[in-house]
């Protein structure tokens, strides 16, 4: 049985750096953090209770990189963090899970020590963690980091993740039971994600609306709210809503060509392959893990299952791992695409600068080292 990942505190403590990259913001040394008010905020974004603004309590500056899985997005941090007092922190919903790293394209041990990475192997493959959970402790690292004098760098793996931290996150008031996500699981099977989209078209139109692309996880996700506690999603949104602590924010989404992505991610696919994915997921099924585990039916881990047990060969087991990925890539990208027409100011799109870093360089410390 799945449960929650809830020794976030424990989790948190290990993702720690015991000492500092940079005593003090090296750009603009006037940025030097208040370490009692910043630890007023702290406490405060743990309340969800916003912290008072003023020109002696300023709010954190923070980056984030978003983009299509394969976009180059960890290369990019890792350049940024090589020129800039940064640390990192991955938002990605596979990568907290311990003993997932080939399939999931974990920075190495070496690189998350280097750049000081927060967020990873966070819980144990039948655990789970929510958006709502991991916004909280990125809070808790956005204030540390900041207290450091160092600014937050938020590498975009989960757009839900994402959004949880910029937006806020819905609590719900009671636990969904299984007996109704095992129905509507099987009804996605056998009826289709249009007819359940159809059906949240009339149940909670307003979210529907949202979900143009028709994720069916989302899908999922509203109608089991729906029926689970007999109003809609996007009503508990707003009466549950847990309104993330203020900060000012600079969003990197990175645009590559479609062809040049879907090269990258074929050449990802057979990298991962070749790096052991089949030896990895074996040692995870023999350390007594279920195959049907919702991060084992991800892509990749999927299909390396099929393979050990004999349901799929191994090239066609690759083919369909970097399909699947290209799919979701074409997901990820069309809505960045719309979520951009929609966003505040304060967004770059890498098309617009290309390959050249120095001007993204040069717009960042703008952004961090701009009067208030």
């Amino acid at each position: 049985m799945t449960n929650t990942c809830t020794n976030s505190g424990e989790s948190a403590r290990m993702n720690s750096t015991s000492s500092p990259r940079h005593s003090g913001f090296g750009l603009c040394p006037s940025f030097e953090p208040d370490t009692m008010r910043l630890h007023q905020r702290h406490e405060q974004a743990i309340s969800h209770q916003p912290p008072n603004q003023s020109v002696d309590n300023p709010i954190p500056r923070v980056l984030v990189i978003e983009g299509p899985t394969a976009s180059g997005k960890t290369a990019l941090a890792h350049r940024l963090a090589e020129e800039l007092p940064l640390e990192i922190i991955s938002a990605d919903s596979r990568q907290i899970y311990r003993g997932l790293d080939i399939g999931t394209a974990k920075p190495t041990p070496a690189e998350r020590t280097k750049y000081h990475y927060q967020g990873i192997d966070l819980c144990y493959p039948d655990q789970q963690m929510s958006a709502g959970t991991f916004a909280h402790l990125a809070w808790k690292w956005i204030q540390a980091i900041v207290s450091r004098g160092n600014a937050p760098l938020i590498v975009g793996g989960s757009g839900l993740y994402v959004r949880a931290i910029l937006e806020g996150f819905v609590s719900e008031p009671n636990t969904i039971p299984a007996e109704l996500r095992a129905r509507l699981i099987e009804r996605l099977h056998t009826e289709g994600r249009d007819a359940l989209y159809a059906e949240l078209q009339e149940l909670d139109p307003a979210l529907a609306a949202r979900y143009a692309d028709r994720n069916p996880r989302r899908i999922l996700r509203a109608l089991e709210f729906y029926y689970g506690h007999g109003l809609p999603l996007s009503q508990a949104q707003r009466t549950f809503h847990h309104a993330p602590p203020p900060m000012e924010v600079l969003r990197i989404r990175l645009f590559p060509e479609r062809e040049r992505l879907y090269r990258r991610i074929n050449e990802r696919t057979h990298a991962m392959w070749q790096s052991g994915l089949v030896e990895e997921t074996r040692s995870l099924l023999e350390a007594g893990y279920a195959p049907s585990l919702p991060v084992l039916t991800t892509i990749g881990y999927a299909e390396a299952i099929a393979v050990l047990h004999g349901k799929l060969p191994l090239e066609h087991a690759i083919e369909r791992t970097a399909q699947r990925t290209r799919h979701y890539a074409k997901r990820q990208y069309t809505w960045l695409r719309h979520a951009g027409m929609h966003a505040p100011s304060g967004i770059i799109d890498l098309q617009m600068f290309g390959d050249e870093p120095s001007i993204i360089i040069s717009t960042i410390t703008n952004f961090l080292c701009q009067e208030r």
